[in-house]
């Protein structure tokens, strides 16, 4: 049986959590992102999609 690519996002984080509230700076750690400039690339889920519309402003988001 064929394998199932799964569909992933990259995302990458354009801006600093700092004056943020803690629930984003949380959501960023949570995506695996800890400086400006760095990616990560994540399984298509509804909950990354719903950490990702928490925290729009500081990221930027990539189909692959």
């Amino acid at each position: 049986m064929a394998e199932v690519k799964k569909k992933t996002l990259t995302v990458t984080q354009i801006k600093s959590p700092i004056s943020r509230t803690q629930d984003q700076h949380d959501t960023l750690r949570g995506l695996g992102l800890y400086k400006i400039g760095r990616s990560r690339e994540v399984e298509d889920t509804p909950a990354v999609r719903g950490m990702i519309n928490k925290v729009y402003h500081l990221v930027r988001v990539e189909d692959k």
